[in-house]
């Protein structure tokens, strides 16, 4: 056992864990913590502007890397600021760690218990009481982290702890693999034989896939069985959308699709509870969380992780029958078909194809996007065609305006060699815009598209359309944005139509520039079809 102060332990057990990277704010009660960072270079500590970045981009790094990112916040207000960050990894099951202090606020009887704010999104809060205990719970967050369902998790080290001196015994780190028991081989042949003998199988696939590095084996079954593919939001890009077993994301008011859908026999959820069924399909449903798993109406279940699931599903397919190469041309002709009608040029909104199309083709293959909450980023769940696993980053369930950039800021500390690129409109991006700051100090050199109509502007036509144009609080006054990013020594460019969009995105992929860059692209008010 080494002396150290509560800081120093908990730096060093995070180094230990492999952990690469801490966002936060410096502030009183983790001064021990943000020395024990500077003298620890495996550790990258990245200084945010405002904690609820610290969330985002922990979160971001997190979907995009499939590794463990850290948010480093002090108590009370800190840990406030950071908590629609969290709220979002929770809902997109992203592996973070929230470390913050404890019981805010000194005067007794105005306590706040940070466990308790904490507790509801997060898989598991521990609460150091001495130093001694930190690398204990660091080991515990991590065997947290790494099995079962990733969600974030939380250590409380409140401030005297941090400070406090003492003999403390670094441990082994968690056992770091994920869950690896396999499914319960009968159940695994009977899916094979539902499989092999169903007419108009579906797979169905969700972020589970993802965070299991299970898509190429769910796009081997498709190829063997020539099953489509649909995909939830967060499972785009499980298999290439422009596979010719691709269907896309099952957005349900698109009716060929939805038709389509209801007419399959059978469904193979992967890694999703958000799936559609109806009277006469059967559900084989692959989730590694066992309350999930025990919900909803399904005909076989198989619990664990995506990936060993379906290496053995896989094997058992192989084992019952050949691949069906001679449904190869039938099948594919029908997705081409309903695909068709999707993409179909002339029942597109406008300017929204453009400037997907302008989008589509200025960014490679392996570009991740953020997905933001507005017009453009609800139209690219649809029409952007996502090309691979982990390229394609939602704003999760709850719709968290204002985190596609720090999303993609944490992306790209995560994935460096790979283009990121934001959709935002001009209210969300502001929730965070001070963040170009942050991208330009540590050369974070993400793209955002800052699409500006001068309102938020989905509650604004509703004003309008439902509220006899009832306008109130939806208008904005905004910057020049392009203006704004070179004030901060980021590169920034104002794009007027898709052309000049697919311009700016293509000089800012070669990265000539070296730096952050933002495109402005002033529209007006723009039609929603989903």
């Amino acid at each position: 056992m080494a002396r150290m102060n509560g800081g120093e332990a908990l730096v060093r057990s995070l180094a230990a864990e492999g952990l690469r990277v801490v966002f936060g704010v410096p502030g009183a009660g983790q001064y021990e913590a943000i020395d024990a960072l500077y003298t620890t270079p495996s550790v990258r500590y990245i200084a945010v502007r405002h904690e609820q970045a610290a969330s985002y981009m922990a979160d971001g790094y997190a979907r995009a890397s499939g590794e463990v990112a850290a948010a480093l916040v002090v108590e009370g207000p800190g840990l406030f600021n950071a908590l629609s960050g969290v709220a979002t990894a929770y809902a997109t099951s992203s592996p973070i760690l929230v470390v913050t202090g404890g019981h805010h606020h000194r005067k007794k009887g105005l306590e706040l218990n940070e466990e308790a704010w904490l507790g509801p999104l997060t898989k598991w809060v521990g609460r150091a009481g001495r130093p001694a205990e930190i690398p204990g719970l660091v080991q515990e967050a991590f065997r947290k982290l790494r099995s079962g369902r990733p969600r974030p998790v939380g250590i409380e080290v409140p401030p005297s702890v941090f400070a406090a001196t003492e003999e403390v015994g670094l441990v082994q780190p968690a056992n770091g693999s994920p869950d690896s028991a396999g499914p319960d081989p009968q159940a695994v042949r009977r899916a094979a034989e539902l499989l092999s003998s169903a007419r108009r199988p579906v797979i169905w696939a969700g972020g589970g896939v993802m965070r299991a590095k299970a898509a190429t084996l769910v796009s081997e079954l498709a190829d063997y069985l020539q099953i489509p593919v649909v995909t939830t939001r967060q499972g785009k890009g499980t298999i290439s959308e422009l596979h010719p077993l691709s269907l896309g994301m099952a957005e349900m008011r698109f009716q060929p699709l939805r038709n389509w859908l209801a007419a399959r026999d059978l469904i193979l959820a992967v890694g999703t509870s958000h799936y559609s069924s109806g009277d006469g399909q059967q559900v084989i449903r692959i989730d590694v969380d066992e309350e999930e798993i025990g919900e909803g109406d399904y005909t076989l279940a198989l619990q664990g992780d995506a990936f060993p699931v379906m290496m053995a599903l896989n094997g058992a397919v192989a084992a019952a029958g050949p691949a069906r190469e001679d449904k190869a041309e039938a099948v594919q002709a029908e997705v081409a078909a309903i695909n068709g009608k999707r993409f179909d040029p002339s029942r597109q909104l406008h300017p929204q194809w453009g400037f997907m199309e302008a989008i589509h083709a200025a960014l490679p293959d392996d570009a991740i996007v953020i997905q933001g909450m507005n017009q453009m980023g609800y139209y690219s769940r649809n029409y952007f065609r996502a090309r691979g696993p982990h390229t394609y980053l939602t704003s999760s369930s709850h719709g968290t305006l204002g985190c596609a950039y720090p999303i993609a800021l944490g992306a790209k500390v995560g994935c460096p060699d790979q283009v990121v690129v934001s959709l935002s409109g001009d209210g969300g991006f502001l929730y965070n815009a001070q963040e170009l700051s942050t991208a330009v100090q540590y050369g974070i050199n993400a793209i955002a598209v800052v699409f500006n109509d001068n309102a938020y502007g989905n509650v604004l036509r509703a004003q309008m359309e439902e509220f006899d144009g009832h306008v109130l609080g939806t208008r904005l006054h905004n910057p020049d944005f392009a203006a704004m990013a070179q004030s901060f020594g980021a590169h920034g460019v104002l794009a007027e139509d898709a052309d000049a969009l697919q311009g700016a995105l293509e000089e800012a992929v070669s990265g000539e520039n070296g730096k952050p860059v933002l495109i402005e692209v002033p529209v007006g008010m723009l039609d929603r079809e989903f």
